[in-house]
């Protein structure tokens, strides 16, 4: 090889060196820039009470963890199903349907088919939330088959839940179960470039708030929701229940 063409293949390799080197610089500033604003919260976790503490008026955000849907602090029931279930009970002398369980990706499509052949009156809900995309969709597959949905004692409905609760036509909660919402994550992927997260984030809300108004719920309830940071929740009061909608009775 020639002098000059030696000079040619070492300037070819520093540029291809010195591209690689952009991309990846490019790579981890849009890394940065993505998850930056959610490192406070991850070095200093919510100092909030754990859900096991009860709720008062003006005392209503409790500390939710997120890595596990099915299992978000104390006061949840440790056997909770990791995937939303159906289940066929007895309840006041009439069959009803329970789901059960985190709201796992997926779960619509299986869910949905079992509402729309078993067309329940009633159906009981017990979950700590997960994938809202398919607590939406199950949402309004209850509204389309004419459900009423309800809580029962010691039952909770947080985070993605309440958007299945909603779709019922009537809507009722005994006195210690317990609601609650918060911000959500929306899309696939935790880690995007800033200007695609806010894209699918904007995309999410406006999902959810349309959602929500469909099922003629006062949008009023996305004030604390989209005020409470997604490793907290906050519980809805009865007053805040009725005054906005959430519940009919």
């Amino acid at each position: 090889m020639s002098a000059a063409q030696d000079h040619d293949a070492n300037a070819t390799k520093r540029a291809l060196r010195w591209l690689l080197t952009g991309q990846i610089a490019l790579a981890l500033g849009l890394i940065i820039i993505d998850i930056g604003p959610a490192v406070p919260r991850f070095l200093s976790p919510s100092s909030q009470p754990e859900l096991d503490l009860r709720t008062s008026p003006g005392d209503q955000t409790r500390r939710y963890r997120t890595r596990d849907p099915s299992n978000p602090g104390p006061g949840i029931d440790p056997d909770m199903p990791s995937r939303l279930r159906a289940e066929e009970v007895e309840i006041d002398g009439t069959t009803a349907l329970q789901l059960r369980g985190a709201i796992a990706p997926g779960d619509a499509s299986r869910i949905v088919d079992e509402l729309r052949s078993t067309a329940p009156a009633t159906l009981l809900l017990d979950s700590p939330g997960g994938s809202v995309s398919d607590a939406l969709e199950i949402g309004r597959a209850v509204r389309e088959i004419g459900a009423e949905t309800r809580l029962l004692d010691n039952t909770v409905c947080l985070s993605a839940c309440p958007y299945i609760f909603v779709g019922g036509v009537k809507r009722s909660i005994a006195e210690n179960a317990r609601i609650g919402v918060h911000q959500h994550a929306f899309g696939e992927s935790t880690i995007l470039p800033a200007f695609l997260a806010v894209e699918d984030i904007q995309r999410g809300q406006a999902e959810v708030l349309m959602h929500l108004d469909t099922m003629g719920i006062d949008l009023r309830i996305m004030g604390p929701a989209m005020a409470t940071p997604a490793d907290e929740i906050y519980i809805l009061t009865s007053d805040e229940l009725v005054t906005w909608n959430v519940t009919s009775d």
